[in-house]
């Protein structure tokens, strides 16, 4: 078969899901994700969420949700310190923070939460009864959210299932330190470690990892904090002793900057965003100012949106084979906020909307979205509207349709002189600022923040009514299965709410 057929099957696997209502999308999932343990215990295994937003159009959230958020029980996840830079010297930071977001596994009927943790440490938690089945130790805290791989081919049984995890850079280490293995593959049967990735010294101000990876074909594609979109083969038996570290065989590197964004933004090129995939593209937000689409067939990349921003989340893929993309209030004259772009077209005929937020300081932030936009493309059923969530640094989550824009009404984009059409809100209230990525369901919308956790109803009418609240820091992104949701605080805990 031509190897372009070959992509153009595998896309549309990828995609049918849109079209079923949520049973089936569901049932579809399942049988995706659902395999049994030959190596190791037998039992039948299902992969919930393998990833940071559940796949690789980064916008599923889990089944149901709950209608409450009461408490069921929390587990203290600890604390570590991390080093902020020479200068500004060393913190210590309790729980877990962005992005956060648990990774869930069945065995059998048992539910498995997957959580990194500021205690430098990820770890096995039974959902059930919150005990830490393993615990893996990183050097430093551990901030974004692993990607499960399921290798078909282990050549032992440690190797079945593979998290890929990074963390920031290690504690005692600097950014000209010699070797930074900040990204590391441990099994999900034992917590061993299988490979450490030595990330390199580029441009950027950093060597941590906070992106998950996105996984084809057994090939991984991860965009690291040195700004380098880099190719992976995951098999440990296939890695190489280097630097006295057993290395993963790396296959591509590709810079997601120009030399003049390193010069513009003080070598603040991070990329922390996780790549999503559309139509054989992989798709890519850099702290660059870039949104990149790499072609899985020529290797390189081939459609390249400039922003000029600093740019924290990841793209989210929509049942139109749009994106939606956050931008925050950075290194640009205009407003932060968030875009829809058609990738098909080029660049500067891309922008189907611009929705800007108000500039608000808070923290380190200027304004705008940190964290991803949450959709219900993958609940979406003829009854209802097609939906996308922010939740942004000025104090306020937004409800748009994404498929709908306000008629002849143009707003500024972030160079403060273009301007675009907007999306029609829907929905807005004040529930404090957030780094954090709200999530949406068929029925269920549920954002968190510095103030707390907020659940809301929404209907086929776009009714839309707030459920419950519950207190706290939350900077992590929560996940919801079977009526109950999952998230960690800042305040140390790791959280199982709802009835």
């Amino acid at each position: 078969m031509p190897k372009i057929f070959g992509y153009i099957i595998f896309f549309l696997i990828l995609t049918a899901g849109f079209i079923y209502p949520i049973s089936q999308l569901e049932e579809k999932v399942q049988k995706q994700h659902i395999f049994t343990d030959s190596t190791q215990s037998g039992k039948k295994l299902h992969i919930i969420i393998p990833t940071f937003l559940g796949n690789e159009q980064r916008n599923f959230y889990g089944n149901m949700a709950p209608s409450d958020l009461s408490f069921n029980w929390k587990l203290y996840l600890g604390k570590g310190k991390t080093v902020i830079s020479r200068k500004l010297g060393s913190r210590i930071w309790a729980g877990a923070g962005w992005t956060g977001q648990p990774l869930l596994i069945e065995e059998d009927t048992t539910l498995y939460i997957i959580q990194g943790a500021f205690d430098h440490k990820l770890k096995k938690i039974n959902a059930s009864n919150a005990q830490v089945i393993w615990e893996y130790e990183f050097d430093d805290v551990v901030k974004g959210t692993g990607t499960i791989w399921q290798n078909n081919k282990p050549d032992a049984g440690d190797n079945q299932l593979v998290i890929l995890q990074g963390s920031r850079l290690g504690v005692g280490n600097y950014l000209d330190s010699d070797h930074i293995p900040s990204f590391r593959a441990i099994s999900y049967f034992t917590g061993k470690e299988l490979w450490r990735l030595d990330v390199k010294w580029t441009d950027s101000y950093s060597r941590d990892v906070d992106g998950s990876a996105l996984i084809i074909d057994d090939t991984v594609y991860i965009g690291l904090e040195n700004s380098l979109f880099t190719v992976i083969n995951p098999d440990p038996a296939c890695a190489d002793t280097i630097d006295s570290m057993l290395q993963p065989q790396i296959i591509r590197e590709i810079p997601l900057y120009e030399k003049k964004d390193a010069v513009a933004h003080k070598s603040n090129i991070v990329t922390e965003s996780s790549p999503c995939l559309l139509n054989g593209i992989i798709y890519i937000a850099s702290g660059s100012g870039h949104v990149y689409g790499y072609d899985m067939i020529t290797n390189q990349l081939t459609w390249d949106f400039f922003i000029g921003s600093d740019i924290d989340g990841s793209a989210v893929v929509t049942d139109d084979s749009c994106l939606i993309v956050t931008i925050e209030k950075q290194y640009i004259k205009g407003k932060g906020g968030a875009f829809k772009l058609k990738p098909s077209k080029p660049p500067k005929e891309a922008v189907i909307w611009y929705l800007p937020t108000q500039n608000n300081k808070y923290g380190s932030w200027e304004g705008g979205i940190i964290g991803s936009a949450g959709i219900n493309d993958a609940y979406h059923n003829d009854s209802l509207p097609y939906l996308a969530v922010l939740a942004a640094i000025d104090g306020y989550m937004y409800v748009v349709e994404h498929n709908k824009i306000k008629d002849k009404i143009k707003v500024k984009g972030p160079d403060g002189f273009s301007r675009y059409p907007t999306p029609v809100i829907r929905f807005y209230e004040k529930t404090g600022p957030s780094i954090s990525t709200p999530i949406i369901t068929d029925n269920r919308i549920i954002t968190a923040g510095y103030n707390g956790i907020h659940l809301y109803s929404y209907d086929k009418n776009l009714n839309i009514s707030k459920l419950d609240t519950f207190g706290g820091t939350f900077e992590a992104t929560p996940v919801v299965y079977n009526r109950r949701l999952y998230i960690a605080s800042r305040d140390g805990y790791l959280y199982c709410l709802g009835k």
